[in-house]
């Protein structure tokens, strides 16, 4: 059987052996508290290499320490940062697979800050594993500026450090998401006239020191589970101006931005992936689809079916780091083995 699941995928100058995606999990394993990549973050990343995923998209990476989820994140605000993130992409392409990184901010998410930052003042009144959100405070029209320039630095550092593909954050209630969400920001300067402005920006500054042929992957929320959130029909409007801002590839997710209300995630196999498939008609772009895509067959079915281009597989690869090689074995087609697992692997 030739699957789609192992077909070779070109976007722009990115060459992938497979349509697998390992998407961006947080491993909070910075001990050193620094920002810093550590030994496990290259052992975790190259071992997913090692097992056949064709693109590794690097955990959420914060612009700046206060833009982390917790003290324990990895960042890359500093220069003196980039020789750890060149070896963890150098163990990626090492073992066969392709690197992309998600530059990201957490705003009002921020847990290890004394004030964390937003759009506007608007609480996150939810508790977390992390212990109590607390009242965030609108960044001035200076720091919008500021941070903006953040986001570019930090892509420009990606970039030296040899990373093949870029992702901003633009989901799950994090920074991005909190300017363009109609419920969180309730500024009255041009960031909230137009909700997709900061994001635009965004994308333009890090795509001013993007090569031209390296792809840009944004992810969004493609709608919101709280009260009153939005809906399907606004992220796709939000994210059409994200696409002209110079957006190459969506990675569709949902939720995330608050507690849910009486609409609930789904917790079935492929429930995003309807979401997903409303991005690639509108905008005939690559796509990536996630949401319990876990299992081989769905996988596929999901590639041929719903016209996606690529699937990402989270929490199947955290059980299994080879995931990719017995997802393709499962379903009888040929896929490269590293020849010191050849016995093993059948």
């Amino acid at each position: 059987m030739i699957t789609k699941l192992n077909s070779s995928l070109q976007i722009k100058d990115l060459q992938l052996k497979n349509r697998i995606v390992m998407p961006p999990m947080c491993q909070y394993s910075v001990d050193k508290k620094d920002g810093t990549p550590t030994e496990w973050h290259y052992v975790h990343y190259a071992s997913r290499a090692v097992g056949g995923t064709g693109l590794i998209i690097v955990e959420m990476t914060n612009v700046e320490p206060d833009g982390r989820i917790t003290d324990y994140c990895l960042g890359l605000w500093d220069d003196a940062q980039i020789p750890a993130y060149k070896r963890l992409v150098q163990g990626i392409h090492d073992n066969g697979a392709k690197a992309a990184i998600q530059i990201a901010h957490a705003g009002r998410k921020a847990t290890d800050v004394e004030t964390p930052v937003s759009s506007s003042e608007t609480p996150l009144e939810e508790a977390t594993k992390f212990g109590p959100v607390r009242y965030p405070r609108a960044l001035s029209h200076e720091e919008v500026k500021e941070m903006i320039n953040k986001y570019k630095e930090s892509a420009r550092r990606a970039v030296e450090a040899g990373f093949d593909a870029i992702e901003i954050h633009g989901a799950h209630g994090y920074l991005i998401h909190q300017f363009h969400s109609p419920s969180i920001n309730k500024r009255t300067d041009e960031y909230g006239q137009d909700l997709s402005l900061f994001g635009c920006e965004v994308i333009q500054a890090v795509k001013s020191v993007m090569p031209e042929g390296m792809p840009l992957i944004f992810r969004i929320s493609a709608r919101e589970y709280m009260d009153g959130g939005y809906d399907l029909n606004y992220a796709l409007k939000i994210s059409e101006a994200y696409k002209n801002a110079g957006v190459d590839v969506f990675h569709i997710s949902t939720g995330g931005e608050a507690p849910a209300g009486k609409d609930k995630p789904g917790n079935y196999p492929g429930y995003q992936v309807s979401f997903a498939r409303a991005f690639k008609e509108k905008f005939n772009v690559p796509v990536i689809a996630v949401g319990i895509l876990d299992d081989a067959a769905t996988a596929e079915m999901t590639l041929q079916n719903d016209n996606i281009d690529m699937v990402a597989v989270g929490r199947g690869m955290l059980n299994d780091p080879y995931w990719a090689i017995h997802a393709v074995k499962q379903l009888r087609d040929e896929i490269e083995v590293p020849k010191q697992y050849e016995r093993g692997i059948r």
